[in-house]
């Protein structure tokens, strides 16, 4: 922490509540966890694109085996992780108002939706298949495996993400506010993912 009026550099511990210190006008986190991110989504959206084309294809094969999905599930996990996204922004904001065990407290409460989401996902993908949906159904069921397949393995390593942000929160000779930004801009584009692929896959008619 840097003396009043100074300027708190990123990856400098977190600063004392009402000690002045700002962030300026620098990109958020980590620039190597934007690259990381923005790989991703260009990754994710050629799969949207297939997804799309395949659709475009077999309309009425897609739109029928659309209607055995839960859109209840769907629109409870969106819930779930949107409200992930709200604690987690929030732990940024208390973060960098040197606050850090309201930080922690909202890293958690975002750690447990992300749970959450992930328990709901398991359940709904075994009332599928027991309803006999599976991988080898259709083109259809094979992209809802897929896409949500690979975002439920996302959403883990989120999980395993905002562990290491808790635990950067927790030393108080760390508590690096460059870290946490980082931590929260994977969680956010967790996020972001799951709203397209919740609106490709159950909503879009």
């Amino acid at each position: 922490m840097t003396d009043a009026g100074n300027t708190t550099r990123r990856d400098a511990p977190l600063a004392a509540p009402g000690d002045g210190a700002t962030h300026g006008l620098s990109l958020p986190g980590d620039v190597n966890m934007w690259v990381f991110v923005l790989g991703d989504l260009v990754i994710f959206s050629v799969y949207f694109i297939i997804f799309m084309v395949y659709r475009a294809h077999e309309r009425t094969l897609f739109l029928e085996s659309q209607r055995h999905l839960s859109l209840g599930s769907g629109v409870v996990n969106t819930l779930v992780l949107l409200a992930s996204s709200r604690f987690v922004a929030l732990a940024v904001q208390a973060a960098r108002a040197g606050n850090p065990d309201r930080a922690m407290r909202l890293t958690i409460y975002g750690g447990l939706c992300g749970l959450l989401f992930m328990l709901i996902k398991i359940y709904e993908w075994s009332s599928a298949i027991s309803h006999g949906f599976t991988l080898q159904r259709n083109d259809f069921f094979m992209f809802y495996y897929a896409l949500t397949g690979v975002h439920l393995f996302h959403v883990l390593l989120g999980v395993i993400i905002l562990v290491i942000m808790l635990r950067e929160l927790r030393n108080p000779h760390l508590r690096r506010v460059s870290l946490v930004e980082a931590c929260a801009i994977y969680w956010h584009m967790v996020d972001l993912l799951w709203v397209v692929i919740f609106a490709l896959i159950y909503v879009m008619r």
